[in-house]
């Protein structure tokens, strides 16, 4: 019997010049215990892919609070956007949950970006090909589910991470990344999201060209307490 915590962390930066953010973070608490994150990517950029982002990320967010399944959820997630412009835009959507009913940690996707999942120190690629929700009905997302145990990661993120550096043709190399990350920095998702994102940055020569979002779960072993913290760091401009 293990006792283990688990340790979330997004890291997100719009697109440079851009008014808005298309990528949007959202995080619900599951009704049987557990935590679900939202991470969606909408079509376009600015305002008009924040609003198709949040269509997408507030009808997940419904469902996993009334206790629907992550994969029927992004199902019907992405036949609600295909009704509401009738096909004619899409979105990327991520479901990152630890689920206590299941004690399972599961990375549900409708992203053609991979996911990586960190086991043992041991990474894997999520690649299979994988269609963004919206343009038809029946879409269906990749879902990978897998025991909580420590030493467990998932690591998501939107297609900003992906092309950031395409200006200079290079690109994050993520797996080679999440290697330096296991070797050299603490088990942080803080530290993992900050990081990746920074990177991505650098590689942009601090402008972006895409929005950038990262999305970290770590299952860590720890101590016997009962102490839940959030914090969320945000920016203003008046």
């Amino acid at each position: 019997m293990h006792n283990m915590e688990a340790l979330f962390a997004a890291a997100k930066v719009g697109k440079y010049a851009s008014s808005e953010s298309g990528d949007t973070v959202e995080m619900v608490e599951r009704p049987g215990g557990g935590v679900s994150f939202v991470l969606v990517d909408g079509q376009m950029s600015g305002r008009s892919a924040k609003a198709i982002a949040n269509v997408v990320a507030r009808k997940a967010i419904s469902l996993l609070a009334d206790g629907v399944r992550d994969g029927a959820a992004a199902r019907a997630a992405s036949d609600y956007l295909f009704t509401y412009r009738q096909g004619k835009v899409s979105a990327t959507l991520n479901i990152l949950s630890v689920d206590f009913y299941t004690k399972s940690l599961v990375i549900t996707r409708n992203n053609h970006a991979p996911a990586i999942l960190v086991r043992e120190h041991e990474i894997s690629l999520l690649d299979a090909p994988s269609d963004a929700v919206g343009t038809r009905r029946g879409i269906r997302p990749r879902i990978q589910e897998i025991s909580l145990e420590p030493n467990l990661a998932a690591v998501l993120y939107s297609d900003g991470l992906v092309h950031a550096g395409d200006r200079e043709g290079k690109r994050v190399d993520v797996h080679h990344e999440i290697q330096y990350l296991i070797q050299h920095a603490e088990p942080s998702a803080r530290v993992w999201a900050d990081h990746l994102l920074s990177r991505a940055i650098e590689l942009d020569h601090g402008r972006p060209i895409d929005d950038i979002s990262v999305l970290v779960a770590l299952i860590i072993e720890d101590g016997n307490h009962d102490i839940r913290r959030m914090s969320v760091d945000f920016p203003i401009t008046c």
